[in-house]
């Protein structure tokens, strides 16, 4: 009788706990099905922490592989909250998450890494970070209107092209009327709105394209504007924001240029101060908005989509402790470490 012991590192590594068959397709079913490391732990039939100590490594390793970073040509980046606890005890509950939106090597936008802060600083840092070869690559970068990472872009990227998200420039119109609104209805009534007064009852249609508008909402939004003389004001306002929304759905890119440059010397003489205020803004980001009509539309949907993924993974794990177990499991989810054979996906 003879026994004998084979050790094959690609059915289960040296000392592990886990296969790798075993291991991979618990990658599998965190990064494509929603699944939680509890619920493939008790279909494994261990426990959550002898499943994550075998996965962790495999993630943190393709985390770190440096052919992540390849080929990245349009680079957005945005800021999410990751949890809601003391910043004392957990650290900044705000994270700057950078966003790989160029089309054609992946099929969707993938989250490039999440580092903690919302500062210039944290999105310069990361920057540098990467080297000089990945930073030379950049050639577009999407931001939503915040100066921080605009400096950070306008010190690390030099080459790159800067553009300001369309959704929201219209995001800021829209405020901005929702400011005249508040404003004229306490001027006029003297209290917050309430059901069944005219502004308050067209709150939502304001938000609303023109076109879209059915004929009740268009009477609904006559009927509220000529309630009472000062609200030509919230009229006005309103006009402002689909002026500026119709920029973005012109025939031509050229001719939506023209039209983004006439609003943005207009806005400032306005007498209304929210319609001047948001003018100003324009103004001086005028270079970032109009790089809109350059770069074929870039935007930073894609950024945005991806935190709404973000959202989704921490809601179904019902939050987390670990700032590295929160990154490297958004990272897998959001297709950050499909580039690195690491992950075997």
């Amino acid at each position: 009788m003879v026994s004998f012991v084979e050790q094959d590192p690609e059915v289960c590594a040296p000392r592990a706990l886990l296969s790798t068959r075993a291991i991979r397709w618990s990658i599998g079913q965190l990064r494509r099905e929603g699944a939680t490391i509890q619920g493939l732990a008790r279909q494994l039939g261990t426990t959550w922490n002898t499943l994550w100590t075998q996965v962790r490594p495999v993630l943190a390793t393709a985390a770190d592989d440096p052919v992540r970073f390849e080929n990245v040509q349009v680079l957005g980046v945005d800021e999410h909250i990751w949890h809601h606890r003391d910043p004392r005890r957990r650290g900044p509950k705000e994270l700057t998450g950078m966003v790989d939106l160029t089309r054609g090597p992946h099929p969707t936008a993938r989250l490039l890494d999440l580092v903690p802060g919302r500062s210039g600083k944290a999105y310069r840092d990361w920057l540098d970070e990467r080297g000089e070869g990945f930073r030379k690559r950049v050639e577009i970068a999407t931001l939503d209107p915040f100066q921080g990472y605009k400096n950070a872009i306008d010190d690390q990227l030099e080459d790159a092209t800067c553009v300001l998200d369309a959704f929201h420039i219209v995001k800021l119109a829209g405020a901005a009327v929702d400011d005249v609104r508040r404003r004229i209805q306490q001027e006029t009534l003297g209290h917050r709105g309430r059901k069944g007064d005219p502004l308050y009852g067209i709150r939502h249609v304001l938000r609303a394209g023109r076109e879209r508008l059915t004929s009740r909402q268009q009477t609904r939004l006559e009927a509220a504007f000529t309630a009472h003389p000062d609200h030509i004001a919230v009229e006005v306002a309103y006009r402002c924001a689909q002026d500026l929304r119709d920029v973005f759905h012109q025939p031509t890119p050229a001719r939506g240029r023209q039209l983004a440059e006439k609003l943005i010397a207009s806005l400032t003489t306005c007498p209304i101060p929210e319609i001047a205020r948001l003018g100003k803004t324009l103004r001086r980001w005028k270079t970032a908005f109009l790089a809109y009509f350059d770069t074929d539309g870039a935007s930073n949907g894609g950024t945005e989509a991806i935190n709404g993924i973000i959202e989704l993974g921490r809601r179904i794990v019902r939050g987390f402790r670990n700032f590295e177990h929160y990154r490297l499991r958004m990272l897998l989810i959001t297709g950050g470490l499909d580039a690195s054979p690491h992950t075997q996906l």
